[in-house]
């Protein structure tokens, strides 16, 4: 069964673009390609209980298992070696990513407190979008008091837009609540 956000983009989204943007073909119309959620566990080097409990919790929030990610090179400064695993990561596409897309901007992004809005000087220049989330509280599916740490994660909306204001009048009419002036 598609998601409610993918049957959005086919039936609503889509022709919408199609018109403000004068695409001829389908193809052209941008859509969304990927998600990467990312989190930094630089600082759980040396505890794996807490490493294996953050990954756990990526793994929940995605609906996906997340993986670890390693050091290329070793940072004394850092204390890190090359090969220690210093975050997790999930990558997401088609339902999944349109399901997770969807809990994002319905549940979790309205949980934040004092919400005003995502910012849209988060684009690349490419069309994608980055998000920076401070607290894994606001998914609901991380329970308060099994939480060890609040820690943050990234979140990277990877588009096919060929420019930030294509990307931006998507993710508009996907439903994310961009911050308007004032």
């Amino acid at each position: 069964m598609k998601s409610r956000l993918a049957v959005l983009y086919k039936e609503q989204v889509v022709p919408a673009l199609k018109e403000e943007f004068g695409y001829q073909n389908i193809n052209e119309v941008p859509k969304l390609s990927k998600i990467v959620l990312n989190m930094g566990l630089g600082e759980v080097k040396d505890n794996s209980k807490s490493f294996n409990i953050a990954v756990d919790e990526l793994t929940a929030i995605a609906g996906q298992k997340a993986v670890p990610t390693v050091a290329k090179k070793a940072i004394s400064n850092f204390k890190v070696r090359q090969g220690m695993k210093v975050g997790a990561k999930v990558t997401l596409r088609g339902d999944r990513m349109y399901e997770f897309l969807d809990r994002l901007i319905s549940i979790a992004l309205p949980r934040v407190r004092d919400f005003k809005g995502v910012s849209t000087k988060a684009f690349d220049g490419k069309g994608n979008y980055a998000l920076g989330i401070k607290e894994q509280l606001i998914f609901p599916e991380i329970q308060y008091d099994k939480l060890d740490k609040i820690r943050g994660l990234d979140v990277i909306i990877v588009t096919s837009a060929k420019s930030d204001k294509e990307a931006k009048s998507l993710l508009e009419r996907m439903g994310m609540p961009f911050r308007t002036r004032g």
